[in-house]
């Protein structure tokens, strides 16, 4: 386990927000991440809750926003240095992203990101 202080994490979250390639990333609407300190029992990595961009037109325009939120201590505890934090933040964040893009855990999976 390492801890990365959540200052630190949540550079390491935006940076991974940073590399979702521009074409991607300005679709991102109606969304907002988060990082949550305290992390659930579990090992739940990142949670996406909301509605997907494929079936946005069914809730009209005065629906909440999408919310991703991503367990600084779940990641830290299965991470042995930053460098694996780093990149398994890059991978949670990308894979919460996918639900937003209607990509679900299945397909994810068969992606080789599941």
């Amino acid at each position: 386990m390492v801890d990365v202080p959540p200052e630190r994490f949540e550079v390491l979250v935006a940076d991974a927000l940073d590399g979702i390639p521009d074409e991607l990333g300005r679709l991102m609407n109606n969304v907002n991440v988060f990082v949550d300190d305290t992390s659930p029992p579990g090992r739940l990595l990142g949670y996406y809750e909301g509605i997907p961009l494929t079936r946005r037109d069914d809730y009209g325009g005065l629906a909440l926003p999408d919310r991703i939120t991503i367990f600084r201590q779940t990641i830290c505890a299965s991470c042995r240095d930053e460098d694996e934090v780093t990149e398994q933040v890059r991978i949670t964040v990308i894979h919460e992203v996918a639900h937003l893009f209607g990509i679900d855990d299945a397909r994810l999976t068969e992606l080789g990101w599941g």
